[in-house]
């Protein structure tokens, strides 16, 4: 049966692409396998390079001996093409996780990171951190993220900080409060003010942020609860009013850019019994169509975007193997596949 399954996903992945051939050539390569379970990228040029981030560790969550062991590996590359390592660290006791990139106001490439301190497996508190480098090769310590009292609790997650106009934003959101979103602001990527509870019920949680040129606000956020979909909202400044609406799909670890009106949104599917990471095409007022679905199955998502030209860069992760490791890969597609 597995050996079918993999057939089938293999003939649906033919389909996809013979479907788009007519658009240009659609590239994926593996761009990081030591063996161990590698997950949860971002991409992002910085500086004329290539940066890709991502957490390394026995599996997903614990290692053999069932501790939380993640550490975050940043690679680089001039082309996109050879990559190297330019950084690799941990934190003692604490499992590293989501180290998503993103350029502050001053000039540094900042990385922001979920740290997670388990007991027994069990979860029992959240230390979100952040580092920054001004070159792209030394990386400042890693230091807690400081969030305003109002919104604290002991597990909050600052999944992702998007820029616009000198100012930082990012959502939080913890297991303890379970239908609580909170939108931070921030100017110096350390302390973060609460801007408002989003509004939003189901266990919300991983949230992306992106800014249209006007200075609308645009929100995707992911839901464990109630009917697990995705939810989708745009907000004028001061960003303090949020009317939601449902995606009518599931998502997971998603990214989204936009590029001429066109939202570009990559994701973890669940359309079929075993997961993969596709690609979507939008509208600002959530029309969505399934684009492609890239090489993937088992454990995978988290991707990064970028707009590279007439091209679309996607960083991803999926298993490899039968152990449930996980490689990073790096896929082109033509701009013009996501195109009405």
């Amino acid at each position: 049966m597995k050996t079918k399954r993999h057939v089938l996903f293999l003939l649906a992945c033919l389909c996809v692409f013979a479907a788009s051939a007519r658009k240009g050539t659609v590239s994926v390569e593996k761009i990081w396998d030591n063996g161990t379970h590698a997950a949860f990228t971002s991409l992002i040029k910085y500086r004329g390079q290539y940066y890709c981030s991502f957490r390394e560790g026995y599996s997903h969550i614990f290692n053999a001996e069932g501790e939380a062991d993640g550490k975050i590996r940043i690679l680089r590359s001039r082309n996109g093409r050879k990559w190297h390592t330019v950084a690799y660290f941990g934190c003692d006791s604490v499992d590293l996780r989501d180290p998503k990139l993103s350029i502050a106001p001053d000039g540094r490439m900042m990385v922001t990171i979920g740290g997670s301190v388990y007991r027994a497996r069990r979860h029992v508190k959240s230390i979100p951190m952040v580092c920054f480098t001004a070159d792209g090769t030394h990386f400042s310590p890693l230091q807690p993220i400081e969030i305003d009292p109002k919104a604290r609790t002991p597990k909050d997650w600052v999944w992702r900080v998007t820029w616009h106009d000198g100012v930082g934003y990012g959502v939080s959101y913890s297991s303890a409060r379970r239908d609580t979103l909170s939108l931070l602001r921030t100017t110096d990527g350390i302390r973060y003010d609460l801007v408002c509870d989003m509004g939003i019920s189901g266990f919300p949680n991983e949230t992306t942020l992106r800014f249209e040129p006007d200075g609308t606000m645009l929100a995707m956020v992911r839901r464990d609860g109630a009917d697990r979909q995705g939810y989708w909202a745009a907000s004028r400044p001061p960003y303090d009013e949020w009317q939601w609406q449902p995606m009518g799909f599931q998502v997971g670890g998603q990214d989204f850019v936009t590029s001429d009106g066109t939202v570009i949104l990559a994701t973890r599917t669940y359309f079929t019994r075993h997961c993969k990471t596709a690609l979507f095409r939008g509208t600002r007022t959530g029309d969505w169509e399934e684009v492609y679905v890239l090489p993937s199955d088992g454990d995978t998502s988290y991707p990064g975007l970028l707009i590279e030209g007439d091209e679309v860069w996607v960083s991803y992760y999926a298993s490899t193997n039968q152990k449930g490791k996980a490689a990073i890969y790096l896929a082109r597609l033509p701009r013009s596949l996501f195109d009405k």
